[in-house]
């Protein structure tokens, strides 16, 4: 007879203990890890983590579990628990000094203790989980993190969608170990988990582990630890054979009988054993608690069963005691979610129902007996499995609303889809919720939108509209038309711009109203090419007065960007830019985050494409330190890291640019962005003559851009980008048929800032490809100062070879632009121009200005290339002006650090100002130190401020 349920010692494991201690010691090292753990139902999983968790020394813990709950997931449940341990360690000023910007609405979407939650929409996800990420790194900036997830064959897509960015993002200088169960044995062919764990294994630092059955020795040891003796060698094979080696099984098998000839016959009756052999009144409650999910909380226990905490409290101890409940904090949970599913399935049909109307019942009663939105989902999940069809319908109702406030647009457009299957058995059903269907289709639309569903969602607006009639009810129509034009431009199927202008058409101009504004600026948005540039302009100077007129601040600073952009010329970047400050202003005073980061975004490109690139870097910073603060940095912020390094290379600033480039990298961002990025690192690697990286980094770009169709501000740098290397190698002949396809092919008179790079190549490729080259030329525009200096640099390179003053008006507008790297090369050029014109003196002159410059930013093949030709020439190459010296032998980024460390920032702090990684600070640090003979920061502070290097403010 047993004398325990559960063996007190740890049996067997011994190799998948050490595996997750050797990741606690990697990540204590500051080398984060991921462990997927994997294995059947009852094979030990919990136990073995709750093991390695004892033994995890100085690290915070953090747990929680994904819950079970039918078909309806309960979205972020591990996260939501996770959340509240730390607020009962920390407190809630606590965690909001965690939160990157400290504004914690965005966690009350996980918790409703940080009150109101911010706007919604599909941006406030992406700051939720960035808060959340921001959260979890500076936890571990100060401690070892353990972060646990259970049960993740139970997370809905919400969970699923935060897990997998908590591990794409995983900064590998992090203290973090992520450990993540799931049931493998659930994850049937189409399971959702199983997409996402063939995703996350493929990144370095995710490893995945089986937890397998014990052997035929391990079991006799778990024996022997539950009866404190051993069993006999028959008994041991029958429990050995029966159980085939799962802990739980084992346990159930010797806690069933008081011999071992009477076992269960089978699984369910092998599960129901402990249950059975509780007191009658304990087996009532703990069926009762089996229809409340895995996990349920005291107070809605006690509402459903009608008991006191007394009677409650008596009549689960002995449950608690026999090791079939657990206690977990205010709730209760079932030691295993095999018990509840045995004892759940043990329900009669009448049984089933009733239960799950007392516990619909008790919510109704009192809702907030559980925390939004898990309590508005349960009462739909109690209602749906109680067919009651009229309640399940407005449960489901309000659900989606509380989902909607969570972000979690999965389980949203799920209980709306639950809504309209129950549509027809409600008669009075737009009555009770107080929506018409159309209204329920378009709330579904949208959240399927949101949720990157971007199919069903056109499904749905197309069923939605096909229920309106726009002449009856305009407004309505135009509402959906917006939506589904929307839709249409992000899968970039033909009709976007058909329904937008519909929409406009259906909405009148006077009086002004919110929706005219918001389809009028839409349109504006969608009018991309440099043809639609009146339309674009109309639209959106009306949506600007519509805003201002109906207070619409969100609708106003999108217009003025969209208003700014529409600005094609950049001769006009001045009247352009005064539009984005406006827009700016209004994003910062109304909390628009979105509208700040398009700002952000759009101002810094618009002002590199008009040559304005210290200007751009600038803005460039700015929106990044604002990703930052709003807690989207590794979205929008990545993206304005590609709008940082394109004026960092252009200024021939590429050590600064490699840097910006290796730390948006580690952020891990969205394919698009590292494909942009890479582009710009292997234009670097290039120029400086490291043709491997070049090659590689071009091939993370192609490899993005292969398989989709993207705009030509993606498409023509990257083909500009492929004939460079393909020169660089030698591959010239390849290079001009590339050209020769692309002359051919792409319409490059569309947009003049992406083709004139592309015909500058051609121009130096020259033979066949000229007289194309030069038609195409003779349509494309001049606009801005840069392109400005394109085409001079054209006209030079297909003019005489002896016209130096061709070249030299190309070098002063390269020089104007400042941009080191192509002043070089047309100062080479310039240098062989004035060598035909018998001018060897100047040609002397422009070759040493040119090798002073390549010199200076590592150019090495141009190096060579003039070296060669002053040999070849035979001409006395003097050294330009003189390179500004390093102080102290620093260089100008290590100054920057230095004086960053003068006024007392951490490398973190050094790191977010920079935009670059603590890795990369720390780096810098160290050569600063070494270069100035001391061994502290301190002592680097002091040197500094001997010498009087800066002055008394910080950058």
């Amino acid at each position: 007879m047993s004398t325990h349920t559960v063996s007190p010692s740890f049996v067997g494991r011994l190799r998948e203990l050490g595996a997750l201690r050797r990741a606690l010691a990697e990540a204590r090292s500051g080398l984060s890890a991921t462990v997927l753990i994997g294995g059947e139902a009852g094979v030990g999983k919990t136990r073995l983590i709750k093991e390695f968790l004892q033994r995890a020394g100085d690290a915070r813990v953090l747990v929680g579990g994904c819950l079970e709950l039918g078909t309806d997931g309960l979205p972020f449940a591990p996260f939501t628990a996770i959340l509240r341990r730390l607020v009962r360690d920390l407190g809630h000023d606590g965690v909001a000094a965690l939160v990157p910007g400290g504004d914690t609405r965005g966690l009350a979407r996980l918790l409703p203790d940080f009150g109101q939650p911010d706007r919604d929409g599909e941006e406030a996800r992406a700051r939720l989980f960035e808060q959340v990420l921001g959260v979890v790194e500076n936890l571990a900036e100060r401690q070892p993190l353990v972060l646990v997830v259970e049960d993740a064959h139970w997370a809905d897509r919400s969970t699923r969608d935060l897990l997998s960015f908590l591990v794409r993002y995983q900064r590998s200088d992090l203290r973090v170990l992520l450990l993540v169960s799931y049931r493998s044995d659930e994850l049937h062919r189409r399971h959702p988990l199983r997409p996402l764990l063939a995703e996350l294994s493929r990144f370095a630092w995710v490893s995945r582990m089986e937890v397998g059955r014990l052997t035929r020795r391990e079991v006799v040891a778990q024996a022997a630890g539950i009866l404190s003796r051993e069993l006999s060698p028959t008994a041991l094979d029958r429990v050995y054979t029966r159980s085939e080696g799962n802990p739980l099984f084992v346990e159930a098998l010797l806690s069933g009988s008081p011999g071992t000839d009477a076992l269960p016959e089978t699984l369910r009756d092998l599960l129901l054993a402990g249950v059975e052999r509780l007191p009658e009144e304990t087996q009532e409650v703990v069926r009762i608690a089996s229809a409340g999910g895995q996990q349920l909380e005291h107070d809605l226990l006690a509402a459903v069963t009608g008991l006191d905490d007394t009677a409650l409290a008596g009549a689960l101890r002995p449950a608690v005691a026999g090791n079939v409940l657990v206690v977990d904090g205010e709730a209760y949970a079932f030691r295993h979610a095999l018990i509840r599913e045995a004892l759940h399935d043990d329900l009669l049909p009448g049984e089933h129902t009733r239960l799950h109307t007392r516990y619909a019942e008790a919510l109704e009663r009192d809702l907030s007996i559980l925390p939004e939105p898990r309590g508005a989902i349960e009462l739909a999940h109690h209602w749906h499995a109680a067919h009651d069809p009229l309640w399940a319908l407005v449960s489901a109702w309000h659900a989606s609303a509380a989902a909607q406030r969570s972000v979690a647009f999965e389980e949203q457009s799920r209980m709306l889809s639950r809504v309209l299957e129950l549509w027809e058995k409600v008669p009075d059903a737009e009555e009770r919720i107080g929506a018409d269907r159309v209204r329920v289709f378009h709330l579904a639309a949208q959240a399927a939108w949101f949720a990157g569903d971007y199919e069903r969602a056109l499904s749905l607006a197309n069923a939605a509209l096909d229920g309106v009639d726009a002449a009856a009810d305009p407004p309505r129509a135009a509402r959906l038309l917006r939506l589904r034009g929307l839709i249409r431009s992000d899968l970039s199927r033909p009709g976007f711009d058909e329904d937008l202008r519909e929409a406009v058409a259906l909405v009148p101009a006077d009086p002004p109203t919110a929706l005219r504004g918001q389809v009028v600026e839409s349109l504006a948005r969608m009018c991309n090419t440099q043809a639609d540039q009146v339309e674009r302009l109309t639209h959106a100077d009306e949506a600007v007065r519509i805003a201002r007129a109906v207070c619409d601040p969100a609708t106003e600073a999108h217009a003025l960007v969209s208003r700014a952009w529409g600005r094609w010329s950049y001769d006009l970047a001045d009247e352009a830019v005064a539009d984005y400050a406006a827009a700016r202003e209004i994003a910062l005073r109304d909390g628009e985050y979105s509208a700040l980061m398009r700002v952000a975004i759009s101002e810094s490109d618009h002002l590199e494409g008009a040559g304005r690139h210290e200007e751009a870097a600038k803005v460039a910073r700015r929106g990044i330190a604002d990703a930052a603060q709003y807690g989207v940095a590794r979205t929008a912020g990545t993206f304005l890291a590609i709008n940082l390094a394109e004026p960092l290379v252009s200024l021939g600033r590429w050590d600064e640019a490699a840097e910006v480039i290796e730390h948006a990298l580690d952020l891990v961002p969205p394919r698009l962005h590292e494909s942009n990025l890479s582009g710009f690192s292997a234009d670097i690697a290039l120029a400086r003559g490291d043709l491997a990286r070049a090659r590689k980094m071009f091939d993370v770009e192609d490899g993005v851009l292969e398989n989709g169709v993207y705009r030509d501000q993606y498409t023509l740098p990257h083909l500009s980008r492929a004939l460079e290397l393909l020169i660089a190698e030698g591959r010239t002949a390849e290079a001009a048929a590339q050209a020769e396809r692309a002359l051919r092919e792409y319409d490059l008179t569309a947009r003049p800032r992406y083709s004139w790079p592309l015909l500058l190549i051609c121009a130096r490729l020259s033979g066949a490809l000229l007289p194309r080259a030069r038609a195409v030329v003779e349509r494309v525009g001049v606009d801005g100062d840069l392109q400005r200096a394109q085409s001079l640099t054209f006209a030079a390179l297909t003019g005489p070879d002896d016209d130096l003053a061709a070249w030299d008006s190309a070098v002063a507008a390269w020089a104007g632009l400042r941009q080191p790297y192509s002043e070089a090369r047309a100062l080479s050029d310039a240098a062989r121009a004035a060598l035909a014109a018998g001018e060897r003196t100047v040609a002397a002159e422009r070759a040493g200005r040119a090798r002073e410059l390549a010199e200076r930013l590592g150019a090495a093949p141009l190096v060579a290339a003039i070296d060669d030709f002053a040999r070849r020439a035979r001409l006395a190459v003097a050294d330009g002006p003189a390179a500004q010296r390093p102080v102290l032998g620093l260089t100008a980024r290590e100054l920057e650090v230095l004086q960053l460390i003068t006024a007392g920032r951490s490398n973190r702090e050094i790191g977010a100002q920079l935009y670059i990684s603590a890795k990369t600070v720390s780096v810098h640090v160290s050569n600063i130190l070494g270069k100035l003979g001391v061994s502290s920061r301190g002592e680097a502070a002091a040197t500094a401020h001997r010498l009087s290097l800066f002055d008394t403010t910080a950058p």
